[in-house]
């Protein structure tokens, strides 16, 4: 599994690698951040979490940073974490369970790790190669922690309804609908919910209510079909990728990757890509002669909730910004003929970011 966790200020993401142990969890930790990790071939190789920081390139931001002569470019980063391996009984604090789940509890999004590939030489802790089983049990330990926190709440809210709580009985209905669900074997994330709801669950940073991506770790082809198949019918977003493979590779330019018969782009930049969308988040720039910037932010963000990524002063004293798309300003060859065309505009606080708007805020003292 890998989890998301957005942490906008410091213009990062989180994300840990988690999955049953021996799938290849610390595998793909170090091939994407290139830093070398214990893989032993044995549960819990990996007690504490291995973190390293790596960059999201943006081919916009590189295009931008040549034409304005940037002195130096900063990309939005995500930081990956390697976490201990889950087995069945986790929720009850089994292998490292208590561990792994207070490791992504503070999580955004969740990427399930699964094993596909069936060498036998790295040891199985299931009977067989099974990513759906893998996926199952992965469901069941967070729906069970799940059920255990709601459960708790639940009996404190009756008290306070009985008691008259306008407030807690809203909190009330909120609760009693998600363990209805977790009793009835459904995943959180996958049901109906109002904003008010998910206003309230979120505060008990439930592990089934976070979305998620699942990774499949192995080659695609006839043995993996039956697994693609689930995932595309139940349309649940997926990515087949050989993590051991792309590790190997993870130095080869593109032309090199073809000469291999890989694509030219890396699979590893395709699960930072997606990971990267999983949480629906778009990126806007700031330029400076100094510095060309890359900000992740939600979809939706309104300009001022923009600012405040760069800045607190940003939002709370936001007068207006000059937007205009980052193609616009690469066509005309800088802000001087933008300008003269009229391609900058002038945006107040009701305008809501565009992915690839490059901004300049116009704030009060």
């Amino acid at each position: 599994m890998i989890i998301i966790n957005k942490t906008m200020k410091g213009n990062s993401l989180s994300i840990g690698i988690v999955g049953l142990p021996n799938v290849g969890k610390s595998t793909l930790f170090s091939a994407i951040t290139k830093k070398q990790v214990d893989c032993a071939n044995y549960p819990f190789c990996t007690i504490e979490p291995n973190i390293g920081v790596v960059a999201v390139s943006d081919k916009r931001l590189d295009a931008l940073a040549e034409l304005l002569h940037a002195v130096k470019k900063i990309y939005a980063t995500i930081e990956f974490i390697d976490i201990a391996g889950l087995v069945k009984g986790a929720h009850k604090g089994e292998g490292l369970g208590n561990q792994f789940l207070a490791h992504i509890r503070e999580a955004d999004a969740i990427v399930y790790l699964l094993r596909l590939f069936p060498n036998t030489v790295i040891v199985n802790t299931q009977p067989a190669v099974d990513p759906i089983k893998e996926k199952e049990i992965l469901d069941t330990e967070l729906a069970l922690k799940d059920l255990e926190t709601l459960e708790k709440r639940a009996g404190a809210l009756e008290k306070e309804v009985k008691a008259g709580s306008k407030e807690s009985l809203k909190e009330s209905g909120a609760v009693n609908k998600a363990l209805n669900f977790l009793k009835e074997g459904l995943i959180l994330n996958e049901q109906e919910w109002d904003e008010e709801e998910r206003k309230i669950l979120k505060n008990y940073q439930l592990l089934t209510l976070k979305p998620r991506l699942y990774l499949l770790n192995g080659e695609a082809g006839e043995k993996s079909a039956a697994s693609m198949e689930f995932f595309k019918k139940n349309n649940l977003p997926f990515l087949v990728m050989d993590v051991l493979a792309e590790q190997e590779v993870i130095d080869f330019s593109a032309p090199e990757r073809e000469s291999l018969g890989l694509s030219a782009e890396s699979q590893l930049e395709v699960l930072i890509k997606k990971s990267y969308e999983l949480l629906e988040l778009i990126t806007f720039f700031t330029t400076l002669s100094s510095e060309h910037r890359a900000w992740p932010i939600k979809k939706g963000t309104k300009i001022p909730q923009a600012g405040g990524v760069i800045h607190s002063d940003f939002e709370k004293n936001f007068i207006r910004a000059e937007v205009i798309v980052w193609q616009n300003l690469l066509n005309v060859g800088g802000f001087g003929r933008a300008r003269e065309k009229g391609l900058i505009r002038t945006e107040g606080k009701e305008y809501v970011v565009q992915d690839g708007d490059v901004i300049v805020i116009k704030s009060g003292a």
